[in-house]
């Protein structure tokens, strides 16, 4: 049967190739660099050839100060981009939803868009000059305002909110996406019966828009809650600096700095890596077991 089918649809599976081949290649076969966490790995020696060392290496990982600040770090930069990044694009298509121009609203939903399809390597580069010390900011808070200078990407203080910002910034408009198309889902008799009743545009976007939004909303909150150790890599390497490592350094880049930069100790960044994985994994399955017990028709499974 599955045969047969392959046939009769030949050229749709043919489309599924190249993304069939992306997911084995690069996500699946690097599953066997995963052996490293459990040995003393050697580059002379090879994957199997390097010395069984077992848990060693996650106890290392464990007792070492550097991890539990970068789990630290990673936590409390994921909860606030978690929640931010979540609020504004429900935010956002709320308001796009309440648009009439057809145009105004294209306009806008393309300028906020934009953003995501700009890469890391471009923003950090712009933010760096606007924020450094002879960047526009400074400028005016010392010829206009007559403050001192603020070094805002090497000041503790500053740097996780420039981070959080950041993030949400580029990722709003594409965030809408989904939520744009929960709403549009929307039977119209609701609010043809919201009107008759006479809801104003307000009460109908919070009793019927929001509360139709909420199963889309769960769903990618439970997806999301998974990389919540997943702090920004990227992000957070281009832009941190050694002052501000108390308050940036996360579990990719503490992972990066002892498997390539500093110890060349691969056992251990591959166990962080795993420690991640499990995490994410074990979150999913919690919190879709808790939505389910709330109400058995959300979840993800």
């Amino acid at each position: 049967m599955f045969v047969q089918n392959i046939k009769k649809h030949f050229s749709l599976y043919m489309l599924l190739l190249p993304g069939l081949a992306f997911y084995i290649i690069f996500k699946y076969v690097p599953i066997v660099g995963y052996l490293m966490a459990f040995q003393d790995f050697k580059i002379g020696k090879g994957l199997f050839g390097s010395p069984w060392v077992g848990l060693d290496n996650f106890r290392f990982m464990f007792q070492d100060n550097n991890f539990v600040n970068a789990l630290s770090n990673t936590l409390i930069i994921s909860v606030y981009k978690l929640i931010f990044g979540t609020v504004g694009p429900i935010i956002l298509a709320l308001l796009l939803n309440e648009v009439i121009g057809t145009k105004f609203k294209k306009v806008i939903q393309t300028i906020s868009y934009l953003p995501h399809f700009i890469s890391w390597v471009i923003i950090a580069g712009i933010l760096t000059g606007i924020l450094s010390s002879k960047g526009i900011i400074n400028y005016v808070l010392v010829e206009m305002l007559h403050q001192d200078k603020i070094i805002f990407l090497a000041d503790p203080k500053y740097f996780r909110s420039i981070m959080v910002i950041t993030e949400v910034w580029k990722n709003l408009g594409w965030g809408t996406i989904i939520y744009l198309a929960a709403i549009s889902g929307i039977d119209t008799e609701m609010y043809e019966a919201a009107i008759v009743d006479g809801c104003s545009r307000f009460k109908q976007a919070l009793y019927i828009t929001l509360p139709c939004m909420i199963p889309t909303i769960i769903v990618l909150l439970i997806l999301h809650l998974g990389g919540i150790l997943n702090a920004g890599f990227e992000q957070i390497y281009l832009f941190y600096t050694p002052p501000v490592y108390p308050v940036a350094d996360i579990l990719d880049t503490l992972a990066l700095r002892i498997g390539i930069q500093n110890n060349f100790n691969y056992g251990v960044a591959t166990a962080i890596t795993i420690f991640k994985s499990v995490v994410g994994l074990l979150l999913i399955i919690a919190v879709n077991k808790i939505v389910k017990y709330v109400d058995k028709e959300h979840g993800i499974w």
